[in-house]
């Protein structure tokens, strides 16, 4: 199948390259999202964007509501995980720090304000930049980071304190990433949390005990693995990939080490990946050949070599994300283009 159908898509054009990219899951916030330019010097922003449609001819305009200063390139944008608005309206941010930011309760269109940086580096003259980062799905008071300095760090927001952390130069660096940790996920605790590096290994951690650490899956040939992503539906899923790989690894974490499936139908590098929120047998990939696939790993494996569903963009895709209250519409960026597909 192919959504190469106008009536499917939206676009905005951004004035600068988009890299790091996600919806809003509040169920009043519909078609809401933040952007991040990569400006590879000082002066980034992020834009906050709105779909605002016509339901009778089904066409739409975006308005960007704000912008926000941001000095270094966004690694990873997230909106405070509140589907029913019960918390204030909070959006993280990560580059050198971790940025937490506090909009309107209702609109937008309130001016949004830098509610706190949470810093971890001891030394006020170096930062060592945060790879990404992830919010708990479980506790909303709580985030953790992954940096290239080989250090995960878990924060407790309300305090603004750390909760936890683990470095390879730690005195349990055997048990740790020892070197680059690029991304991080929670899993289906407040307190378990896996992350992918440098040295090709996919560690699990315990906040309540951090002094040791699980391998879920070693990359054969230990090439850093850039993308983790844990299935919230089914938690025994979990996937992941490679850098400049053309594949995508499915693990079943109630066999580790032994990938599940490799989908590997893309032509060029891969570089993002999101699970559906809705269904724990779908997830969408995209990456440098222009082409975003939608796979079904729940057929048989056989099956779910080929995708489902295809699309081809305009240029090299940089991200993907699945929308979390509108679970039929999937957002791409590539260049400066926003696109939202609808599925």
């Amino acid at each position: 199948c192919s959504l190469h159908t106008k009536y499917w898509t939206y676009k905005y054009e951004a004035p600068w390259t988009v890299y790091a990219m996600n919806w809003s899951v509040r169920a009043d916030q519909p078609f809401r999202l933040a952007i991040g330019s990569f400006v590879e010097e000082l002066g980034n922003s992020v834009q906050l964007v709105s779909l605002v449609s016509d339901c009778c001819d089904n066409s739409g305009d975006f308005v960007c509501r704000y912008t926000l200063q941001h000095p270094y390139p966004v690694t990873k944008i997230m909106w405070m995980p509140d589907p029913q608005g019960v918390h204030p309206n909070l959006l993280a941010t990560s580059g050198d720090y971790l940025r937490i930011w506090r909009l309107g309760a209702v609109s937008l269109d309130l001016d949004p304000r830098l509610e706190c940086v949470l810093n971890q580096n001891k030394n006020n003259r170096f930062c060592s930049p945060l790879t990404s980062f992830d919010w708990s799905s479980m506790d909303p008071h709580v985030l953790a980071t992954s940096s290239s300095d080989t250090t995960c760090t878990v924060w407790g927001l309300e305090t603004r304190q750390i909760l936890g952390r683990v470095s390879g130069h730690s005195e349990a660096h055997f048990t740790n990433h020892n070197k680059e940790v690029y991304d991080i996920a929670f899993g289906g605790s407040r307190d378990v949390f896996a992350s992918a590096g440098a040295d090709g290994a996919i560690r699990q951690f315990d906040l309540r005990q951090l002094d040791r650490s699980t391998i879920l899956y070693q990359e054969p040939q230990r090439f850093p693995l850039l993308r983790l992503a844990w299935n919230k539906l089914n938690l025994n899923y979990m996937a992941t990939l490679a850098m400049e790989s053309t594949e995508v690894t499915i693990l079943d974490l109630r066999k580790p080490g032994t990938p599940m499936i490799r989908l590997n139908r893309h032509g060029a590098c891969v570089n993002g990946l999101t699970w559906a929120p809705h269904s724990p047998g779908h997830l969408c990939t995209a990456g440098d050949d222009c082409q975003a696939f939608i796979w079904d790993i729940q057929q048989a494996p056989s099956a779910a070599e080929e995708p489902i569903l295809t699309y081809t963009a305009g240029g090299e895709i940089n991200n993907v994300q699945w929308a979390r209250s509108q679970n039929d519409w999937i957002a791409i960026c590539y260049k400066n283009i926003l696109e939202l597909l609808h599925v």
